[in-house]
């Protein structure tokens, strides 16, 4: 990793990043040759037996596999894949603190953390406050105050969230280093409520992936490279790539991460773990750094059905500073979120779709496979299975050509792209919460622009000065050049794809006046899927499914729904997620394939190879 520019002269920064990557084989060995002495010094002062921190280093092996897929024990008992409902089982019998807890899932960040890079190395975003955090929950166990399920349980949020305290909320930028946030984000101020510990933020992708159109997913000039270990050469998922990659690996039970297009439900399928996106307006985005108020949501990521629904009642509710939450009145379960879940035996008489040529057909070959087996086994369970119940002008709406958010534009009607509206919010809206922060000069996309022209290697002003940006910065600049302008052609692209891709989903949830379907089943390795629920702003939930024999990355089995449908969506996840239990499915561990290798840009997407 390079020096993170904190330097009062920045520009030296960007001299020492380019000698960081242009430097010859010859000149890192001389480098190496003349700090020998300080390594000699350094290894005579570590124990010369196995300890806690093992990085097995080379070639990957079977050993190497097994190390950094197991945790220690944390004070006797197994942590290790542990549901939220075992580590409150463990806390209430005494065997476990908060304080334990928390100082083991801390462990686990340095045992594979240097992999996998979902805390900001080497400026690693540990919150300094969350021990305290722990004891003050570990007093109030003792004094007999339970909060809820999340009483003491440690989480992490992706970096575009904001926390009033010592972690940094930069999106990922080196622009907002520094800045100061007026408060905690809405979600974030009901999970210290709810008894939830924050261990740390999390890396993704710069600006949500706003800020480049052709960029290497997971990577950030503050946080670097963040690496799926189920495949660290491959593109992880994103944006919420070091939420996604931090709950797959044991850091944590849960996190938070946002999404505007498939940036929560694309990495937690590619890291075999759950994800939830919410109908918009279900959580609040104050306090998040914005991309676009029409699609802009907070979601969870967990390892199991039940450990995201206790977050996701930890975090949704009214918020005045969200006038979109207004919407969701009437909408919500009275009982919370979690009261849904069901078995396996839910699933009798439950009616599920496949909209087969609006995405299938996308899918390749052993995912389909993989995946119709699953679907089968729903089936046999009792279920109702309807093939071709079709998004309503798919052949309009859904692109041929994998994700695309400026589809419309491609076909001619920019007046019917995504992205025509999305640039445009982003330019405001980032603009609006910008005028909150202090401690900083950054008020406006301009102002993020001229900074990363000021800093052109780490920034990657341009084309070509920095790998993980190969198209620089032509998503700032293209959200630049609209001026925040909403005009005719704004409001027709936003109609078109809101209005026609409810109607779409809502069209195929009822393939006829009779029948009324509880899910969709898509394939969300498949981009489109998540592309037409974003823009619709409706739920999706993806669960592990299955992993590529050749690239060892995951790829999920995604519910979608209507508007605040999240009960149903829940109660079925759950439901298959019980079934897939018994058939003796578990979610698959990571093969660290890749171990070694230090590629950026990561492979676009490496499916099946």
């Amino acid at each position: 990793m390079w020096i993170r520019p904190t330097h009062p002269k920045p520009w030296l920064v960007d001299i020492v990043y380019a000698i960081y990557f242009l430097s010859s084989r010859a000149a890192l060995a001389e480098t190496t040759n003349a700090t020998l002495g300080i390594s000699q010094l350094r290894a005579s002062q570590l124990l010369d037996h196995d300890f806690l921190y093992r990085y097995p280093l080379g070639n990957i092996t079977v050993n190497a596999v097994a190390t950094l897929n197991t945790l220690d024990l944390c004070k006797g008992v197994v942590i290790e894949e542990a549901t939220i409902d075992q580590l409150q089982r463990y806390m209430a019998e005494a065997k476990l603190s908060s304080v334990q807890l928390t100082t083991c899932y801390m462990n686990r960040v340095f045992q594979v953390e240097k992999y996998i890079n979902a805390f900001f190395s080497p400026a690693l975003q540990l919150n300094p406050d969350a021990l305290p955090i722990a004891r003050k929950t570990d007093a109030e166990r003792a004094a007999g105050h339970i909060r809820g399920p999340l009483h003491g349980i440690p989480f992490v949020v992706k970096d575009n969230i904001a926390t009033r305290d010592r972690l940094e909320t930069t999106a990922g930028s080196l622009a907002l280093v520094g800045s100061i946030v007026p408060r905690d984000a809405f979600v974030i101020d009901k999970l210290r409520k709810a008894g939830a510990v924050l261990m740390g933020k999390a890396t993704l992708s710069e600006w949500a992936d706003m800020r480049s159109t052709v960029y290497s997913e997971g990577y950030s000039a503050n946080g670097g490279q963040s690496r799926s270990s189920y495949n660290l050469t491959v593109n992880p998922g994103g944006s919420s790539s070091g939420s996604a990659v931090a709950v797959a690996n044991n850091v944590v039970p849960f996190a938070l991460g946002t999404e505007t297009d498939g940036s929560v439900i694309n990495p937690a399928e590619r890291n075999a773990v759950v994800g939830i996106k919410p109908t918009i307006g279900l959580t609040s985005r104050a306090g998040v750094v914005p991309e676009s108020e029409h699609q802009d949501t907070v979601g969870i990521i967990a390892r199991t059905a039940r450990d995201a629904a206790y977050a996701l009642d930890a975090v949704y509710g009214v918020d005045p500073r969200d006038n979109y939450t207004f919407a969701q009145r009437g909408n919500t379960p009275s009982k919370g979120y979690a009261a849904a879940l069901e078995n396996r035996s839910a699933l009798r008489g439950a009616r599920f779709g496949l909209p087969w040529n609006s995405f299938w057909t996308f899918a390749d070959a052993e995912q389909q496979s993989i995946l119709l087996d699953l679907v089968n086994q729903i089936r046999t369970a009792g279920a109702i299975i309807i093939n071709n119940t079709e998004i309503t002008d798919y052949q309009t709406l859904v692109s041929p050509d994998g994700w695309n958010w400026d589809y419309g534009t491609t076909r001619g009607r920019p007046n019917e792209s995504e992205y025509t509206y999305i640039k445009v919010d982003f330019y405001n809206n980032l603009r609006s919460y910008l005028s909150e922060l202090s401690n900083t000069s950054i008020r406006s996309v301009d102002d993020v622009i001229n900074f990363n022209n000021q800093h052109p290697y780490t920034e990657g002003a341009e084309p070509g000065l920095n790998p993980a940006f190969a198209s620089g910065q032509d998503g700032l600049l293209a959200s630049a050049a609209t001026e925040g302008i909403m005009n005719e052609t704004y409001f027709q692209a936003l109609h078109f794809c809101q209005n026609r891709t409810r109607q779409g989903i809502d069209d195929a949830l009822h393939p006829s006046q009779s029948v009324k379907l509880d899910a969709l089943l898509v394939p969300p390795d498949v981009g489109q899927t998540y592309q037409i629920a974003a823009q619709a702003g409706y739920p999706m939930i993806t669960i592990p499914a299955g992993v590529h024999s050749k690239s060892g990355m995951p790829f999920g089995l995604a519910l979608m729904g209507t508007a605040f449908g999240e009960s149903e969506l829940l109660r079925m996840t759950s439901a298959i997620e019980d079934l897939q239990r018994v058939e003796g499915g578990e979610r698959a561990r990571p093969q660290w394939k890749g171990l070694g290798v230090d590629n950026v840009p990561v492979e676009s997407q490496c499916f099946g190879c």
